[in-house]
């Protein structure tokens, strides 16, 4: 843990002023609330965008837990990144109906136009790609999600017009 804290990347949110301040406020405001660590890792993700490395040994610092917990939770739920993600997400559904339904040649053609591979974001920040568990939208398979619109019976070839709506 002091490894992370005594190497942060100068982009990272801890070493900026104005985020320190509100990850310190974050962490303050629920430091005494039941299940805290949940909650303030909640909180940074909605608050900063993402949970560093060091954002996360310096949460169990600051909450006396192991490092490890905070990973595990990190790691474990895929509301959380530790990587900025861009200004608009795009998701591949990725459950069996899906799949079956074209879901790895939806990603393909997605990797080609943007020249970004799963879990990257493009260079200029617009548009992270990322794959999700069953949307529950198995009768529209495949299924892609832009921010936070459900695109059924996506195709290959109809994927760049559906790419043309978020690119800047």
């Amino acid at each position: 843990m002091t490894r992370l804290l005594e190497n942060i990347p100068p982009n990272d949110p801890l070493v900026i002023p104005e985020k320190r301040v509100q990850i310190d406020k974050i962490l303050q405001e629920n430091r005494e609330v039941p299940g805290a660590t949940m909650v303030v890792l909640n909180e940074l993700q909605s608050q900063i965008g993402y949970v560093t490395e060091p954002m996360q040994a310096y949460v169990a610092k600051e909450l006396n837990v192991p490092l490890s917990m905070v990973h595990g939770v990190v790691s474990f739920y895929s509301f959380f990144t530790t990587r900025p993600r861009g200004r608009h997400t795009i998701k591949f559904c990725m459950g069996t109906a899906c799949y079956v339904a074209g879901t790895p040649q939806l990603i393909e053609k997605a990797k080609q136009a943007l020249g970004i591979d799963i879990g990257e974001t493009t260079p200029d920040g617009a548009i992270t790609l990322e794959v999700c568990r069953c949307v529950g939208a198995c009768s529209q398979a495949p299924v892609v999600i832009i921010d936070e619109d459900a695109q059924g019976r996506v195709r290959p070839n109809k994927f760049p017009q559906l790419l043309r709506r978020v690119q800047d």
